[in-house]
């Protein structure tokens, strides 16, 4: 190949993520699935991180560089869009096609001939187990890859954002505590918890991530109203009756015909409802996806203690569970959340920073602790 990396991490990634995809596509053949994409080679890899991340730091008229890479011949994706002549896969290309191409499930088909990596056009369909580069913000990369079963976020393999590299560690022992979005997050859940109500739990953490104006999402029990012992009152933006636009949604019989129908009403009614999140104070919504309440302030319940440490833990590799104080988990959105799930056990706490980091607080009755598990290197 012609063409030199110069991006660091690059080079010591790509054979790393070639075995991690090497591994996955056998298991995958095993286990006789089919339509799986192709093995992406470390020399290849190479040079589409490298390529990506220098064109991140470039802006075209003023905009940064945003854009997804799939890498899989033309022929294996879904109704692609062809350029009559293919360009060269470099910074300059990509940070000149990069505005047309920014809307979310675009991907920029690349795919190699003579050993020399070329861009061929664009899809919106790609086979299982593709890999898929990402690009939101400058410097930042994000491997993934698409999930076999159901629709819903992809899975993401590593983060790089400059000299720092995070690998997702899909291989240290998992408690059967942890909730099952970050399980579902990890792709370590059967295909059969692949259900609606995790993904919508998902999709609301995305969109949340995506106002960048940080937020809190708790999730409490339909039957009962004990989550009011940890809400100062009165409330001033409570819901009556409880607004259902999601739980209708999940509700409904779906037909295939009608499928791609029903993910965009999905889609709305998340984004109305991770909107009100920015709104200072806490959303509230039930295990059934109604609303409750927004712009709630989260008080300690009476007679509870005062949460003096938890279980911290990020899902990379060397993210490893530790104990810490409950003042070092972040600031008073972080300490209110995790006081209301130290109060309310059965609740879940989805809290969203505004400089992108992302926290889901739960109660382990096995390890009888909270926990809290920063999520954003899965979200991205």
């Amino acid at each position: 190949m012609n063409y030199q990396s110069t991006y660091q991490a690059a080079r010591i990634v790509a054979p790393q993520l070639e075995a991690i995809f090497a591994q996955h596509l056998r298991a995958a053949k095993e286990s006789g699935e089919e339509d799986l994409a192709p093995l992406p080679e470390a020399r290849y890899v190479e040079h589409i991180l490298d390529a990506t991340f220098w064109a991140s730091l470039r802006k075209e008229e003023g905009h940064n560089t945003k854009i997804s890479i799939a890498f899989v011949p033309p022929e294996q994706a879904g109704n692609p869009l062809l350029l009559k002549h293919t360009l060269p896969l470099n910074p300059a290309v990509l940070t000149k096609i990069a505005p047309g191409v920014e809307r979310a499930g675009v991907h920029i088909g690349v795919w190699h001939k003579n050993d020399e990596l070329y861009v061929w056009g664009t899809t919106i369909i790609i086979p299982n187990f593709c890999f898929i580069l990402d690009v939101s913000e400058p410097g930042l990369l994000v491997i993934k890859h698409r999930r076999i079963y159901g629709f819903g976020k992809y899975t993401n393999l590593a983060v790089l954002k400059g000299e720092q590299i995070k690998f997702v560690d899909t291989t240290s022992p998992r408690s059967r505590d942890w909730p099952t979005m970050l399980l579902t997050l990890l792709d370590l859940t059967a295909p059969s918890y692949w259900n609606d109500s995790v993904n919508v739990l998902i999709q609301l953490a995305v969109s949340m991530r995506a106002h960048q104006r940080g937020g809190t999402l708790l999730v409490v029990p339909s039957s009962n109203s004990n989550w009011l012992q940890s809400i100062v009152k009165p409330i001033l933006y409570g819901v009556q009756p409880a607004f259902g636009g999601l739980s209708k949604l999940l509700e409904q019989e779906r037909k295939e015909a009608s499928q791609i129908f029903w993910q965009t009403a999905l889609k709305r009614e998340v984004d109305h409802l991770a909107g009100l999140t920015a709104i200072d104070g806490a959303t509230v919504v039930n295990d059934k996806y109604e609303l409750l309440s927004f712009g709630v302030k989260i008080g300690r319940a009476k007679g509870k203690e005062i949460l003096e440490e938890l279980s911290y833990s990020e899902p990379v590799i060397d993210g490893g569970a530790k104990i810490i104080p409950a003042t070092k988990v972040g600031g008073t959105r972080h300490l209110s959340a995790a006081q209301f799930v130290f109060d309310q056990k059965d609740a879940l706490a989805l809290v969203a920073s505004q400089d992108g980091h992302f926290t889901i607080f739960s109660w382990s009755v096995k390890n009888n602790r909270l926990q809290a598990h920063r999520i954003d290197s899965l979200l991205l």
